[in-house]
């Protein structure tokens, strides 16, 4: 069990570091998590874009321990990027200084991109003073209101990426108001055919309970006290949201009411896919290249 983002860290810190290819590398912030994280020993950065600003960029944060790839222009950064690890030469892609559509078109490019079939879905992870242990979140920033077929591909994400990470059977939370099937409310009927897949082996292996509500789902004392029987209750590892507001608004407020660490990827690709955002502070940039390194297949 992973406690905190610090134990991740020192987790990833102790394998064999992994190659991250970096998509229009030419932006500071990104440069220096990419530094840190190099300089912490779990990656090894190939930048790829216009090297003489990657170089005066590397120059100015002392950063040197890189290798460069020279592009022209954008097209062509984010292409080499994305088919180094399409190849195998990189394990893992992330984005530098480029729009997300745009990096997000050479993802999914059908000549060259990272397709696998499965619908593309965020995992995001929090780190909260009032839990014991990591929780991992999905989808809370891709599929705005998901049918049970893109859950199904939701779940299958997640759970491979955990298995990664060394989560044998996730303690799993699907997520809806009550815990109450009715055939008005899709999400609770949604959550009963997710554990019913679980069961028969369709999604891989976890303790799913659903539909289940967020109460129950930390507290053994609410599951008890409505009379459920409940393996997960306090304990649990994963929230699978019923739609992208839940999830959003969720994890919004941990951060600012709980005062959260998070860290976030993108899963379903060949390889784990990092968004980020300018407005991300540099340790939610090193916590997410870490939770893609431990999450990445081997």
């Amino acid at each position: 069990m992973i406690k905190n983002f610090d134990e991740l860290i020192k987790k990833v810190s102790k394998i064999k570091p992994s190659v991250v290819s970096v998509a229009v590398a030419e932006d500071e912030a990104v440069m220096t998590a990419v530094r840190d994280a190099a300089r912490l020993g779990f990656i090894e950065p190939i930048l790829v874009g216009n090297q003489e600003k990657i170089d005066e960029i590397a120059n100015k944060i002392e950063f040197t321990n890189y290798k460069v790839i020279d592009c022209h222009n954008e097209e062509e950064s984010i292409k080499t990027a994305v088919k180094l690890v399409r190849d195998g030469n990189a394990k893992i892609l992330m984005k530098g200084l480029v729009n997300t559509a745009t990096y997000m078109r050479g993802v999914l490019n059908r000549d060259y991109g990272l397709r696998t079939g499965r619908l593309l879905s965020l995992l995001a992870v929090y780190e909260l003073p009032q839990y014991h242990k990591l929780i991992y979140c999905t989808d809370s920033g891709i599929n705005v209101s998901p049918d049970l077929s893109q859950k199904k591909d939701i779940m299958t994400n997640v759970l491979l990426a955990m298995k990664n990470l060394g989560f044998e059977n996730p303690k799993t939370a699907i997520l809806t108001a009550n815990e109450m099937v009715n055939p008005k409310v899709k999400s609770t009927v949604d959550a009963k055919d997710l554990v019913d897949m679980v069961d028969k082996g369709e999604i891989p292996s976890c303790i799913a309970e659903g539909p289940i509500a967020f109460d129950v789902a930390f507290d053994a004392y609410a599951a008890k006290h409505k009379g459920i029987d409940s393996k997960i209750a306090g304990d649990v590892d994963l929230l699978v949201f019923p739609n992208i507001e839940t999830g959003n608004v969720l994890g919004k407020s941990w951060l600012k009411f709980n005062d959260a660490k998070w860290a976030g990827i993108v899963l379903g690709a060949k390889a784990p896919v990092i968004l980020g955002s300018r407005s991300d502070t540099p340790e939610i940039k090193i916590n997410s290249i870490a939770l893609a390194c431990l999450s990445a297949d081997e």
